[in-house]
């Protein structure tokens, strides 16, 4: 999917919303367990009842992965119910160099076709460029929201300039690839840092977890992160698929996708552009 596409869509559901499926077998309602596949399943429900609020869809890999083969089928199978206008992302972490990451790419953007990967740039260009491919992105993670993200994201460099390590990692990878395959995760609990992020990457797409459950706030990345064509995915997880563990878990993530597109609106309507 190209920049301009994915902007269409934003525009046309005046939405940037991003639903996260990370489809926890434990935490499935009790009455999809007599299905022959209750991760798709689940799935297959969450797509439906989301599909025209949302522009994207995150699996988050691991949770396929852990499951063996089933889980690898469960992830491919919902793969193909993902209407083809909504942007796909493999939250898969990957960071590797030479014919590894290579495969990791072939991986994730020819056997499962997915839009897009996360990937960790710590090892450098050569574990990020195999996978700069026509209509295909890159997610570098930039600022993430866990608590551990102090460890090396927010030291400081020695040079005297003040900047912190994840504003070189933006400067440094910024060349790597033009802005219409590359985007970065920026944490919506580090609000106060969107605006340093924005001065280095100002075209670029965010992608953006940590809104609702991890306490980030919506309106704040909005204001402060949003550009000429939004430039933003804003992901939301538990708060929506696991809106409810009962038969009504479906109709119950609708309404939190709902609530969420609609103060979506609101903002590109006053801060887009």
């Amino acid at each position: 999917m190209t920049r301009e596409q994915l902007f269409e869509q934003i525009l046309k559901k005046k939405s940037y919303l991003c639903v996260g499926l990370d489809t926890d077998p434990k935490k499935l309602p009790q009455h999809l367990l007599d299905t022959e596949d209750p991760v798709f399943e689940f799935n297959r429900q969450i797509i439906e009842a989301t599909a025209d609020l949302c522009v994207a869809y995150k699996p988050n890999i691991a949770f396929y992965e852990a499951q063996g083969p089933a889980g690898w089928v469960s992830l491919e199978k919902t793969l193909q119910v993902i209407p083809g206008d909504i942007f796909t992302i493999a939250d898969a972490k990957r960071g590797d160099i030479g014919n590894t990451a290579e495969l990791y790419a072939r991986a994730f953007f020819e056997t499962l076709n997915f839009d897009s990967v996360t990937v960790a740039p710590y090892m450098g260009a050569d574990s990020v460029k195999p996978f700069l491919q026509p209509d295909k992105w890159v997610i570098l993670l930039a600022l993430t929201s866990n608590t551990g993200s102090q460890d090396f994201q927010m030291l400081r460099l020695e040079d005297g300039n003040e900047e912190y390590l994840f504003e070189q990692v933006l400067r440094t990878s910024a060349d790597w690839g033009p802005a219409d395959q590359m985007m970065y995760v920026v944490g919506a609990t580090q609000a106060d840092y969107v605006q340093r992020v924005r001065d280095i990457v100002p075209n670029h797409f965010l992608l953006v977890p940590g809104v609702g459950a991890q306490g980030g706030s919506l309106e704040d990345i909005s204001r402060i992160g949003m550009n000429k064509q939004c430039g933003l995915l804003v992901n939301s997880s538990r708060g929506i698929i696991y809106a409810s563990s009962g038969p009504d878990f479906a109709e119950k993530a609708r309404e939190a996708a709902l609530a969420m597109q609609r103060e979506m609106e609101q903002y590109l309507d006053q801060y887009l552009g």
